[in-house]
């Protein structure tokens, strides 16, 4: 399981709430959440607003495996 996804779990968000938040589709966030479409800087900076946290600390460990 992805970190963006035991975070969003633990807040309880759905893709769908997450989707609209950021004026996506629900596919696409679940790519990205999937990482199977690429995360860009700005919606990196997107999500980790959300969840009130710095991207480097949610997408790091992720994306630079």
């Amino acid at each position: 399981m992805t970190k963006l996804r035991e975070i969003r779990l633990r807040t309880n968000l759905s893709c769908n709430d997450m989707s609209k938040r950021l004026h996506i589709s629900k596919t696409h966030y679940w790519q990205i959440e999937q990482k199977r479409r690429r995360l860009y800087y700005d919606m990196a900076l997107r999500i980790s607003a959300i969840f009130g946290i710095k991207p480097d600390s949610l997408f790091y460990e992720d994306y630079h495996r």
